[in-house]
């Protein structure tokens, strides 16, 4: 059975590809440790499937990203992955936090994230969730809709507040994505259009109201982005109306926020962007833009979340049968399946999303031959890994683990099949602590009132 064109065959199986992995996660004896803590330790003690989240690994990139944009604000994105560890860590780091909904509202307060440095996103934020917001003094929310401005502009005025506000534009810009998570381009629901007028008239609402504090634009255009070829055309039709405004309406907006998207590695096919790489790159374009236009930089903010949290957290599985299925033409393409699957990963499912994996577990002799890992669901989607080399002999038993999970794995993570959701155990220095608890049958019932 042959593979995708990108994928070759590993001299050893047992071999780590690094740049997939967290910066700590090694493999002794073919066991693999990440955090110096050995999985299989792990298992024994919190079960499986698991998700390992790397705190140092996490820390790091998060610092990488605030040492590499100092001179903007960088909003970790919890969308991506949030707990209130998280929400701490992500404060203790300088970084701001952006969260989109009531939910991820109260994990940052309950973190400890100082108010002001928290933005709200989201197309159809409720009355009660903006009024929690002003009144907890978010430090920014970002408006979707003409609807919302009204809805806001309502709430401040009976709270006697103000709220700082951007607007959220989009640029037209077809970002190399998923058609799903591209979302700067027109027929989709998120912001205002610059090309129809929309953007330019939410920003006079926005003034107009006594409430709201205008601060500036916010463009994101995708996700999973590896170069800046669509910052670049987005970043000059934003700066434009920027400029626009100014002379239209006789305000210079004092920020801008550029989005995220930056994309990682999941497999050997990605090449992602170091942080500085993509700081110098940015930077160059809204200068280059700016005095194009002759008007002052903004002050400007990033929005990264899978490429922080993505590459620190790894889910580990344990194998539960290994068969053979003979197709036309006489290839055989081995199934391995664990028991985990798209209630904890629905991403291969939803978005075609492709995963490597490793034999976590022990060292293997055997050659390598092509698997798919797939699920324990009921659904012929279920795949976590559509194509990977693992060892001949991988058998019941075996754990395997997955990179790359921390980016939207937990955060849509679903009790499909009546499956429990898997916890989240954080690593550092040998040592290893639960940060979300594994879901419990009572949990799974909690909601289920019966028949009354």
């Amino acid at each position: 059975m042959r593979g995708p064109s990108w994928l070759r065959p590993p001299a050893d199986a047992n071999d780590l590809v690094a740049p997939l992995w967290s910066t700590t996660a090694r493999k002794v004896d073919g066991v693999l440790e990440v955090g110096g803590v050995a999985l299989p330790d792990l298992v024994a003690q919190h079960g499986s499937p698991a998700y390992v989240l790397d705190e140092a690994d996490f820390r790091a990139r998060a610092g990488a990203f605030r040492d590499a944009f100092a001179a903007y604000d960088v909003y970790y994105a919890g969308k991506a992955f949030l707990s209130t560890a998280v929400a701490r860590w992500v404060a203790e780091e300088g970084l701001f936090l952006d969260v989109c909904s009531g939910g991820e509202l109260t994990v940052a307060e309950r973190g400890g994230v100082p108010m002001e440095r928290v933005g709200f996103h989201g197309n159809n934020k409720s009355a009660e969730e903006l009024t929690r917001a002003v009144r907890l003094g978010v430090g920014r929310i970002i408006v979707d809709s003409f609807h919302e401005i009204d809805r806001l502009a309502a709430i401040t005025e009976e709270l006697g507040a103000t709220a700082r506000v951007m607007v959220r534009v989009t640029a037209g810009v077809e970002a190399h994505t998923h058609e799903y998570i591209a979302t700067a381009h027109e027929d989709q629901k998120f912001g205002f259009s610059i090309t129809s007028g929309d953007a330019l008239e939410a920003v006079r609402r926005v003034l107009a109201a006594p409430g709201l504090e205008a601060r500036g634009l916010h463009s994101h255009i995708g996700s999973q982005i590896f170069d800046s070829s669509g910052f670049e055309v987005a970043a000059r039709r934003v700066l434009a109306l920027h400029a626009r405004i100014a002379t239209e309406l006789g305000v210079e907006l004092p920020e801008m926020d550029l989005g995220g998207g930056f994309g990682i590695a999941y497999t050997t096919q990605d090449d992602p962007s170091r942080p500085d790489k993509l700081a110098a790159e940015m930077t160059q374009i809204v200068e280059h833009e700016c005095r194009a236009l002759g008007i002052a930089r903004p002050h400007l903010s990033i929005e990264p979340g899978r490429a922080i949290v993505g590459p620190a957290m790894c889910t580990v599985y344990e194998v539960g049968t290994v068969k053979q299925v003979h197709l036309d033409g006489g290839a055989v393409r081995t199934y391995v399946s664990v028991d985990g699957g798209m209630s904890d990963n629905i991403r291969t499912a939803l978005y075609d999303a492709d995963y490597s994996c490793t034999l976590a577990s022990r060292a293997s002799d055997a050659p390598p031959v092509l698997a798919r890992v797939v699920g324990k669901h009921c659904e012929a989607g279920d795949i976590v890994v559509k194509d990977e080399f693992v060892p001949g002999d991988v058998a019941p038993g075996d754990l395997l683990a997955v990179p790359g999970t921390g980016a939207y794995c937990r955060s849509m993570a679903s009790n499909y099949n009546h499956a429990l959701r898997p916890p989240v155990v954080a690593v550092r220095d040998g040592s290893a602590r639960v940060v979300v608890r594994r879901e419990t049958v009572d949990d799974l019932l909690a909601t289920d009132v019966g028949d009354q």
